[in-house]
């Protein structure tokens, strides 16, 4: 849960805000008429679901917000207004009467604080913060469920991704969420829905995220980093060059901006040859985990191109040419198997060398 529970919690905390506030941003277009459905509609639980970088977690907290409002928009499906008291205390991470719920190294990510023991367990290096939802973080939701509302506007519980629950902490929310007491709304968000025990998707309303159209994402990604062809920007990219990020990110818009506003898609055309020839330079200041999703991106159009299909994250003149089936399925295992372990704490450095070294012995390969 987040920071405290209700009762701890005031107002007045700004301390703790001062030292961690949640990042809120405002929604995408397409997300936004999303969120006016489902705040539309009756019900106290709601299970939203799509692919990755689709932005469940900016829909989810808008509806939570929304329902806290004390001055809700009415042009605007009742969307949060972002200026009464009650918008505040989430923008700070303080609301008494919405619990967030997460893995604690994605709260911490996010700005969302801990709860005090759990801080403290890690402050004390007792532990290490969690990658999953702890079973004693949803007893406090739990706890906080049966509280009476701090501000006379109900409750909200936000969970995600919901898929980090395992099956403990999953049991452990049933009963509340298909039978909560007083005015206590749950937003759940999840890119595998389908990770998710079957009695907690039967106990929500699902929704499932809309892709937005290029041309969607393509305004979209206009209005976050800019583009040259567009007359109100000075110094930006081109519509070709975002379009190309949309590309290297499977469609995602979310994706395609971390993509273009982090400069690695500058390079992405040039990339694919750059692991066939072994640059190690090439991908120096990147996470093994992005370098992992990438090499499965490039294996995956590799397949593609093979078969006879269009590449989905590559131009095809881009691509080096398919290693035999052989070679290419033994890469492909190589690289699911440490997907299971990528999280583990292996050296970067050698990890990031042993990945190129594998991509350029895949991609040479003649048998």
């Amino acid at each position: 849960m987040s920071s405290k529970t209700a009762k701890d919690r005031s107002p007045n905390d700004g301390d703790e805000a001062a030292v961690a506030a949640p990042r809120i941003t405002a929604l995408a277009p397409w997300l936004a008429v999303q969120r006016d459905h489902v705040l539309s509609q009756q019900g106290h639980a709601w299970l939203l679901h799509g692919p990755s970088g689709l932005g469940q977690y900016a829909i989810a907290l808008s509806v939570a917000q929304a329902w806290l409002c004390e001055a809700p928009n009415r042009q605007s499906g009742d969307a949060a207004c972002g200026q009464c008291a009650s918008c505040h205390l989430i923008e700070r991470g303080a609301h008494p009467d919405l619990a967030v719920l997460m893995p604690e190294t994605l709260m911490l990510e996010l700005g969302w604080p801990l709860g005090e023991k759990a801080q403290n367990d890690i402050d004390d290096k007792k532990r290490k913060p969690s990658r999953e939802i702890r079973v004693e973080a949803m007893r406090e939701v739990v706890e906080f469920a049966q509280l009476t509302s701090g501000r006379a506007r109900g409750q909200a519980v936000l969970v995600y991704p919901a898929e980090r629950m395992n099956p403990i902490t999953a049991n452990a929310l049933l009963k509340t969420l298909e039978e909560p007491s007083g005015a206590t709304r749950f937003i759940l968000a999840t890119e595998a829905a389908h990770a998710l025990l079957p009695t907690i998707r039967s106990r929500c309303q699902s929704v499932a995220l809309q892709w937005p159209s290029e041309e969607q994402a393509l305004t979209y990604l206009e209005s976050i980093v800019g583009s040259a062809d567009a007359s109100a920007h000075t110094a930006a990219y081109t519509t070709a060059q975002l379009r190309n990020a949309l590309m290297a990110s499977g469609g995602r818009p979310l994706d395609a901006a971390a993509l273009l506003q982090s400069g690695a898609s500058a390079a992405w055309a040039q990339w694919p040859r750059a692991m066939a020839n072994g640059h190690v330079g090439a991908v120096a200041d990147w996470s093994p985990y992005d370098l992992l999703e990438s090499l499965q991106k490039l294996c995956h159009d590799l397949w593609a191109v093979k078969t006879g299909a269009v590449p989905r994250y590559f131009a095809a003149t881009d691509l080096p040419r398919p290693p035999p089936a052989r070679a290419l399925a033994a890469w492909s295992e190589q690289l699911k198997t440490l997907r299971r372990s990528i999280e583990h704490p292996y050296k970067a450095e050698l990890l990031i060398e042993d990945l190129v070294s594998q991509a350029r012995i895949a991609l040479h390969s003649r048998q």
